[in-house]
């Protein structure tokens, strides 16, 4: 994918992911509205160990005993030893687990002093908890830690470099952090929600697609029509709409599918139902007979037909008779319009489709027809319910592929393909049928291919 197809899909899933984002948000604030309200206060420890002279070996020794020192009282500060006569003292009515979760000592690596931070809800008991552990612990070390066998004193001396002072603000809860945070979350979520629904959605939404998932010229791209099952027909009801021109573009296309000009058969289908491989085969074949060519519409669509609906004909008797002999293709096919337009609709819905469409007579018929018409266009059921298509391509000079956008899924388009060329027939090119016109997705009208984008 290229940074347009990201682009596209983060902006089809906009919605999805402002909706997270401002709910994530939202779940931020709400935490950060039920966090209590605490307070920290800290005070500043700094160990020193005395020399018994002043050579600088001695100093060097005291220093490094200290450093050493730090690190093992950083460990003891939350201790028992340290905090019960904190609680003692200062009649605290707490445990000393309840202490030790308030209480963090911290000291920087090769550094001799120690910071002792308390967090309470009360800004005033945060404070003098800071000041009682410096007490506490300077007595600790100095009476039971590091108290010499004789009277004299101990070498480690304990001073208070900056007392813990009443906060002003409190420390938690950061508002800002957690509602960002939260954001963030969500937006991150929405992101991947977007990508999610991008790696499973196989739907093919651009020419840009179709050319990706088989390897078959584009012959052109019809744009998305809201009003198309009422006006199926856009040639005859519209002449001079953009979905006509697109049409004609098509028609242009597929002429260059022609060898020297000769009558050409070809096989209108789609890989599966509702895509508009009939309404394509209806307005292609008007397209054909506007520009002067004897065109025949065959509706071999034997299970469920749409030519005689969309032209307004009797569609009773049609190909299925003409195939077992009742009647002559002649007198089924029924003239359309000014032009030379003939239509053979289905007739009765037989109970063998697959069967006639693939006898002898259907392969009599095609040939007959090249010998009376310059094209004939045969609307065939979708390749991925039936087998009827491949047949009839077969017998014709191939196959025309519909695919619509935003509906016709990649992995049943490159099946119904392949299902065509397993049985010795062509995929001649394929049409890009309901391309939308707004969101990201848009697409232009009119012509998309050329020569040699339907020769290719």
């Amino acid at each position: 994918m290229t940074i347009q197809d990201y682009l596209r899909v983060l902006r089809r899933n906009l919605v999805l992911i402002l909706s997270l984002t401002v709910i994530g948000l939202s779940a931020g604030v709400v935490v950060a509205l039920n966090t209590p309200t605490r307070y920290s206060a800290s005070t500043e420890l700094f160990i020193s160990a005395q020399a018994s002279t002043g050579t600088p070996a001695e100093l060097n020794l005291a220093r490094t005993y200290a450093q050493q020192a730090t690190t093992s009282y950083v460990a003891i500060i939350p201790s028992s030893l340290v905090l019960q006569p904190v609680i003692d003292d200062l009649g605290l009515n707490m445990t000393i687990e309840a202490l030790v979760s308030e209480v963090s000592a911290t000291a920087a690596t090769s550094s001799t002093a120690i910071t002792v931070t308390v967090t309470d809800e009360n800004p005033g008991q945060a404070a003098r908890i800071a000041n009682a552990i410096g007490e506490s612990f300077t007595t600790v070390v100095a009476e039971d830690l590091e108290r010499p066998i004789d009277a004299r004193p101990s070498i480690v001396r304990i001073d208070t470099l900056e007392a813990a002072q009443v906060p002003v603000s409190p420390s938690a809860p950061n508002v800002p952090l957690i509602v960002t945070f939260g954001a963030l979350l969500g937006l991150a979520a929405g992101i991947g929600v977007a990508a999610l629904r991008a790696v499973l959605d196989n739907r093919i939404r651009s020419i840009d697609d179709v050319e990706r998932a088989i390897d078959v010229p584009i012959l052109g791209g019809i744009a998305l029509d809201p009003h198309a099952r009422e006006h199926p027909l856009v040639i005859a009801a519209d002449p001079r709409d953009r979905r006509a021109e697109a049409f004609r573009a098509l028609r242009t296309n597929v002429k260059f599918l022609t060898v020297d000009g000769d009558p050409a058969a070809f096989v209108i289908t789609s890989a599966g139902p509702g895509e508009g491989k009939s309404t394509t085969a209806a307005n292609l074949a008007i397209t054909f007979a506007e520009s002067g060519a004897r065109v025949a519409l065959l509706d071999a669509d034997l299970r469920l037909p749409r030519v005689a609906e969309y032209f307004a004909i009797e569609g009773g008797v049609g190909l299925t008779e003409v195939l077992i002999g009742r009647i002559a293709a002649s007198e089924a096919m029924q003239r359309w319009g000014r032009g030379a337009l003939f239509l053979l609709p289905s007739g009765a819905i037989p109970p063998n489709p697959a069967e006639l469409l693939g006898s002898a007579a259907m392969t009599n018929l095609i040939y007959e027809l090249k010998h009376a018409f310059d094209i004939i266009i045969i609307d065939a059921p979708p390749v991925g319910l039936v087998t009827d298509a491949a047949v009839l391509a077969r017998q014709a000079d191939g196959a025309i592929m519909v695919a619509a956008a935003g509906k016709t899924h990649a992995p049943r388009l490159v099946d119904a393909v392949d299902s065509i060329q397993s049985v010795g027939a062509k995929v001649l090119g394929a049409v890009v049928t309901m391309l939308p016109t707004k969101g990201v997705d848009k697409t232009a009208y009119g012509v998309y291919g050329s020569h040699e984008a339907a020769t290719r």
